[in-house]
């Protein structure tokens, strides 16, 4: 009987903290996006006004991924450029402009 008291209250206790970890998780995960969307805006600010970024909420194993768009600085049209975030080294790097037209990606007027 003492036994099977142990086995559910263990039972329990186990569901109990796997939901706090989950939550904890989903937590992170939105600091992490937080984090790579800042990191990313900022690499982009010498080229992009007004930035808009969407970010892979996971990334990969080590980079946090990007799509920032907005308009060129000192020119018309709107560009898209990659984002690629380092995990490790927490810097931000974004790659050459991308065809937007060809991304099916401009905002609807």
């Amino acid at each position: 009987m003492q036994r099977n008291n142990i086995r559910h209250s263990a039972t329990i206790l186990l569901f109990m903290t796997a939901g706090s970890a989950l939550a904890s998780s989903d937590e992170a995960w939105s600091e992490f996006a937080a984090e790579v969307e800042a990191k990313c805006r900022q690499a982009a600010a010498a080229s992009i006004a007004d930035a808009r970024a969407v970010v892979d909420p996971v990334g990969s194993a080590h980079y946090g991924l990007a799509l920032l768009t907005g308009r060129p600085k000192g020119a018309n049209g709107f560009v898209t450029h990659i984002c690629v975030y380092d995990k490790q080294s927490k810097i931000a790097e974004i790659g050459s402009e991308l065809d937007t037209q060809r991304l099916d990606l401009l905002p609807e007027e």
